[in-house]
């Protein structure tokens, strides 16, 4: 030991000193290393394979650690300073390589954190931008106090205005900017998103949807409030981070049609795109079930009041959640929020998607599909594409989704697509066949994806996707589609005094899609229908669950007995298991006729227990407008009949008269 100190100590100073340093460069290359491919443990305790490879990893790096403390001695001790340089600078290569590599793995965990722990939530106060505002006149508030934007951060800027204006409460954010429209408050307390959340909703009970005017044409912002708060998301589901990828979970997919990047400002947004799916990795099996929009359920965060299920998404995505889950029943485990922008930058990093794009219904565009890009802008931008199978880009892809005034069934329709735009997506995917593919993928949806997913969670689903991969058919997974069968209702709301257009449910279709979604969460066994005729001379279509089913109970509306008996009015309460009164009103209609009910037509019938009908007793005085009506028509009777008639002759035409004399 005494001879090697002796030698160390007659080497040069120089290469003492990179010697030292490269040892302790090349140690702290391989701890950065090994803390970083620790947060992949997930994956390496995978399979024997992921585990072999990664000891041979470290076996490796250990030995040449080891390795080059014992030539560097040699080299130095004999002098053989160029073997020295080469060693040394070999060893720094590879201490760098590790660094590079340990950064991009540390990177990809970072870019695999899709949860906000925070959000920025906003308030507007919004008024007519013809409007005067002055304290004279009333302002709209949401009453429910758990509504963040809606009431409690309403209440702050209330505060920091310090405005003294009476406040009119509403249950919902429909009614409340209807009567802004109506002038029946003067402004109104919305969203940040208002713009984006109301896109084409009607407010002014406008019968043709084209003369919609949006409400970002209509408003000005007269204050606006926000603040960064805890992800209410995260509360929601909190359950969630227990459960890994390898078992059967249900995913909420959230469209968030937004022309900006970014999703970390305003929890309120659009609902129109809401897909629960579900995914068995045991079995690869998939379902998908797009909710229409305008399912008109109970609202979870509204005091279950019944509205469009897309209402739900004006309260943030723990109402959506919440109000889903009660619909189906399916217990939520994961949500994703992805803005529309992303799905363009997700389809043009993976190289587009092939899909068969279907002949639209309208010929507006000689038989194309075109629709608005995704800065929302017409004209010389206008996205168009073909009918029948083919690549589409991000742009397409996007397009493709979003058209519904092409088609028939609308919205409908555009679910359809929505559902072949994430099923070619995901055998896209499949494709990735390495970690840089993967970060690129990661780089272009990043900021455009929100999710309760965590980085490990999603490593958890490395094993599945390696099954995946590993069949070559193309055809590893299965994707189960449904379809909800439904009716229209046209529904009146008594607070705002206007018709809405919605949709109503068959319980039979839902219930079917349930199951279906049940047993691929291995919760309860679905039983398929097995026996089916088929014809050689049609198409064979895979059956969609849920498709053509009708039974159960239907959602009722009021019917209108104004004109008609008190008899056929008592047949339809007996029927409706409701209670109903009658009252006599003096009135100019002939006796026995109902002249009013105490319930609108077209109101939901749930929640409603009695009616009272009002029946003429045919003494009353018709009104005046009515009893000049009827004069004039007498005075114009008794004109005609002074005037001399032939038999055959019309007698509204002067040229036609003849003279008797």
């Amino acid at each position: 030991m005494k001879v090697l100190i002796k030698k160390f100590k007659r080497v040069d100073g120089l290469q003492k000193f990179f010697y030292f340093l490269s040892i302790i460069i090349y140690m702290l290359s391989i701890v950065f290393f090994i803390y970083n491919i620790w947060q992949y443990k997930t994956i390496i305790t995978s399979g024997k394979k992921e585990m072999a490879l990664v000891i041979g990893i470290m076996v490796f790096f250990g030995l040449w650690f080891f390795l080059y403390i014992l030539c560097g001695l040699i080299t130095m001790f004999s002098k053989r300073v160029k073997t020295f340089i080469f060693i040394t600078i070999l060893t720094t290569l590879i201490s760098g390589g590790l660094c590079a590599t340990s950064v991009l793995l540390d990177t990809v965990i970072d870019k695999m954190n899709f949860t906000a722990e925070k959000l920025t939530y906003s308030t507007n106060l919004i008024a007519l931008k013809e409007t005067n505002f002055n304290t004279s006149l009333p302002i709209g508030m949401i009453e429910a106090e758990n509504d963040i934007e809606g009431n409690i951060l309403a209440k702050k800027l209330i505060k920091q205005e310090n405005l003294s204006n009476k406040i009119e409460s509403y249950e919902d954010y429909h009614t409340m900017i209807a009567d802004l429209y109506k002038g029946k408050i003067g402004a109104c307390f919305v969203s940040a998103n208002y713009a984006v959340i109301f896109e084409g909703e009607d407010f002014e009970d406008t019968e043709n949807e084209e003369d919609i005017v949006s409400i970002g044409k209509r408003v000005k912002v007269l204050y606006e409030y926000e603040e960064d708060m805890e992800n209410q998301d995260n509360i929601t589901l909190a359950s969630s981070k227990e459960k890994t990828l390898t078992e059967p979970f249900s995913v909420l997919i959230m469209g968030v049609d937004s022309t900006i990047d970014g999703l970390k400002a305003n929890q309120a947004f659009n609902g129109d795109t809401l897909i629960l799916a579900t995914f068995n990795p045991n079995t690869l099996t998939a379902t998908m079930f797009s909710i229409p929009r305008d399912t008109y359920v109970p609202i979870v965060c509204n005091h279950n009041r019944y509205a469009k299920i897309n209402s739900s998404a004006a309260y943030g995505s723990s109402c959506v959640i919440n109000t889903v889950q009660q619909l189906t029943g399916i217990n939520i485990d994961y949500y994703v929020k992805i803005n529309f922008k992303g799905v363009v930058d997700l389809v043009d990093a993976i190289g587009g998607i092939d899909v068969n794009v279907q002949k639209p219904d309208f010929g507006k565009y000689n038989g194309r599909v075109c629709e608005q890009d995704s800065l929302r802008r017409f004209g010389n931008n206008l996205v168009c594409m073909d009918p029948g199978e083919q690549h589409l880009t991000g742009e397409q892809a996007l397009a493709y989704a979003r058209c519904r005034h092409l088609y028939s069934l609308s919205d409908i329709a555009r679910n359809q697509h929505q559902q072949e735009i994430i099923e070619a997506t995901a055998k896209k995917l499949r494709e990735i066949k390495s970690i840089d593919e993967f970060n690129d993928i990661l780089n272009s949806i990043n900021n455009n994806i929100e999710t309760n997913i965590t980085p490990d969670q999603i490593m958890s689903f490395y094993t599945v996707g390696k099954d995946m991969l590993a069949n070559s058919s193309g055809n590893s997974l299965a994707i189960k589609k449904t379809y909800l069968s439904y009716y229209n209702l046209r529904v009146y709301l008594p607070r705002s005094g206007m018709y809405t257009s919605a949709l109503g449910y068959y319980p039979e279709s839902l219930e079917a899609i349930k199951k279906l979604m049940l047993d691929n969460l291995e919760l309860e066994k679905y039983e398929p229908v097995k026996t089916f005729s088929i014809s050689y001379n049609e198409k064979y279509e895979v059956p969609v669950v849920g498709k053509g089913l009708t039974g159960g109970a239907k959602l009722e509306l009021v019917k209108s007995f104004i004109g008609s008996s008190q008899i056929n009015a008592e047949t339809w309460c007996n029927n409706m298991g409701l209670s109903c009164s009658f009252q006599i009103r003096t009135d100019y209609n002939p006796e026995g006729v109902i002249v009013d009910q105490s319930v609108h037509e077209g109101e939901l019938l749930k929640g409603i227990s009695a009616i009272t009908f009002y029946i003429s007793d045919g003494l009353g005085t018709p009104p005046v407008e009515e009893q000049a009506g009827e004069e004039e028509n007498n005075e114009e009777n008794e004109e005609q009949s002074q005037e001399p008639t032939v038999p055959g002759l019309p007698n509204d035409n002067p040229s036609n008269a003849i003279d008797i004399n």
